[in-house]
């Protein structure tokens, strides 16, 4: 063993393992998590670290899927969207969460978040989705509240257990649900033309979630905001 690799093994042997429960620093969590690669998901909230355990394919890798194919559908039609799927994300000093997806405007556009120079997610990201296991789950408790208070704009939780999804606007500072109209699609507030028929994702109807955001994709509002992000580039 050459000096060089005996000093890295030294170091990285000093670095603590990274377990749920440990109330941490931002700096320190990052430095943990950084050492241990083998770790594919872990998240920091309110202080306390939250390790994921092995996911499912059918409460969490489908459901979580087709929120993805949803969500790519809309942001290949719009200019100045990005879309991450697991990216972690630098909330304030206590928080760094690595939601399941999120969607956000560039910041040269108007966005809230922007991408650091060691390519992290810094500030909330306007739309965030995860998919929880049950009503039980930290991503309607604890991480909910982080969110707001960060300014998330909106938030999706799909309880896959129950088959349950609700989506949550920031007004005047609370989560408020946004409702279905009466075509049976939540439309979002931050998004224009962003469209679900939540009947149809629940069911796994994909090709009729589709075509409803393309209803959606095919709106004047949509056009709107295309045209307004296009100007800002």
């Amino acid at each position: 063993m050459t000096a060089s690799v005996e000093q890295n093994f030294d170091k990285s042997a000093r670095i603590p393992p990274l377990e749920s429960g440990d109330r941490l620093s931002r700096h320190e969590f990052e430095r943990r998590y950084t050492a241990m690669p083998h770790i594919k998901k872990a998240e920091l909230i309110e202080g306390i670290v939250y390790v994921a355990s092995p996911l499912r394919f059918n409460s969490h890798g489908k459901p979580h899927a087709n929120l993805i194919g949803w969500l790519w559908t809309y942001k290949v039609s719009t200019t100045g969207v990005e879309l991450g799927d697991n990216s972690t994300v630098r909330l304030d000093l206590d928080n760094e969460p690595q939601p399941d997806v999120v969607l956000l405007i560039d910041e040269k556009l108007g966005g809230q978040a922007r991408i650091s120079d060691d390519d992290y997610i810094e500030g909330a990201p306007e739309l965030v989705a995860e998919v929880a296991a049950s009503s039980a789950a930290n991503d309607l408790y604890d991480k909910k509240k982080t969110y707001r208070r960060n300014g998330v704009k909106e938030y999706i939780v799909w309880q896959s257990l129950e088959n349950k999804l609700d989506w949550f606007s920031l007004q005047n500072g609370e989560y408020v649900i946004l409702e279905s109209g009466t075509d049976g699609a939540i439309k979002s507030r931050v998004f224009p033309g962003l469209w679900l028929d939540v009947q149809a994702l629940r069911a796994g109807e994909m090709t009729q979630v589709l075509a409803v955001l393309q209803q959606g994709l095919n709106s004047k509002e949509h056009a709107d905001f295309v045209q307004q992000l296009t100007r800002k580039s």
